[in-house]
């Protein structure tokens, strides 16, 4: 079992700059693009950092945030890699990354945000998704990632509908986002026995959230979710990915969803232990829960 970290760091001096579309709008077009170019050079460079630190804590897993290049996406200050006038330098320090993971076997992920929704009944909801899922795509490739994960989306008064349009999408995808693409089962509609079938159907491996299973039970226990959603990574020959986390007000009382700061080593299921499979840790306090964890765990935080 490997032990994922998401995104971000509290502790380790690691961080990753950003703007916003009205900063970027003040600008003339020149000025944006040298901006992003130098903030892309940036994240580009402490991405490095960031595997390097992790593989120092003895993580094996690192989910990449998805505003790793700001507002690549956007409409109307959107851009290309070409574009920017350090191109060549991103793309070289991406490679640098590619290599760095995969020399240290480092599992690299995304986890797009919760506005890409593939099975909006909205056009445009659905094209601003392709966008961003192709973006993150193009970013997957560059660095050696396997799995850009994403929700089910909205229910739309008809949950099967709904996951038939994201089906009728899948086609349309990017080669780089159908190869990597995995659905999660989250805490409010989508079960993992809602997904497992649109998975088997498509292909497509299910990361399994046992918080949000908890959160949001469909009558399968934690150990049969644990091997069904399995047998989807198997059937591509990938290593199982699972989420985990703990809820902040605890499970006697109080809104279970919030995530804990860090986790309580009882979260983690017993059928989990000594499995093969990748647990990215959501926790508040970022690594320093994932270093706890393992402690807890009696792997200690060496590499």
């Amino acid at each position: 079992m490997r032990f994922g970290l998401c995104c971000l760091f509290v502790k380790e001096p690691v961080s990753f700059r950003t703007t916003t579309a009205k900063v970027l709008l003040a600008l003339p077009r020149e000025r944006q693009l040298t901006k992003v170019s130098e903030l892309c050079v940036t994240n580009a460079r402490n991405l490095l950092l960031a595997l390097a630190t992790v593989r120092r804590l003895g993580i094996g897993a690192f989910r990449i945030m998805s505003p790793l290049f700001p507002r690549m996406t956007h409409p109307e200050v959107g851009y290309r890699l070409e574009d920017l006038p350090d191109g060549a330098l991103i793309l070289h320090l991406l490679e640098e990354a590619r290599t760095f993971a995969r020399r240290h076997d480092i599992r690299l992920s995304f986890h797009p945000d919760q506005f890409v929704v593939l099975s909006s009944p909205h056009s445009a909801v659905v094209g601003s998704s392709i966008r961003e899922l192709a973006y993150q795509g193009m970013l997957a490739e560059a660095v050696g990632a396997e799995v850009i994960n994403i929700h089910g989306g909205g229910v739309y008064g008809d949950k099967g509908q709904a996951l038939e349009r994201l089906a009728a999408v899948f086609p349309d995808l990017p080669e780089s986002v159908r190869s990597r693409l995995t659905l999660e089962n989250d805490d409010v509609s989508y079960t993992v026995r809602d997904l497992l079938p649109i998975c088997e159907r498509l292909s497509l491996p299910l990361v399994y959230d046992v918080h949000h299973h908890r959160c949001n039970p469909d009558g399968l226990s934690v150990e049969e979710a644990t091997d069904l959603a399995g047998e989807t990574w198997q059937a591509v020959g990938r290593e199982e990915y699972c989420h985990l986390s703990s809820p902040r007000a605890g499970w006697g009382g109080g809104n279970p969803k919030p995530h804990a700061d860090y986790i309580d080593p009882a979260d983690l299921p017993e059928c989990w232990r000594g499995r093969e499979m990748t647990v990215d840790v959501e926790a508040k306090a970022k690594e320093l829960a994932v270093v706890r964890l393992m402690s807890e765990l009696g792997r200690g935080a060496g590499p």
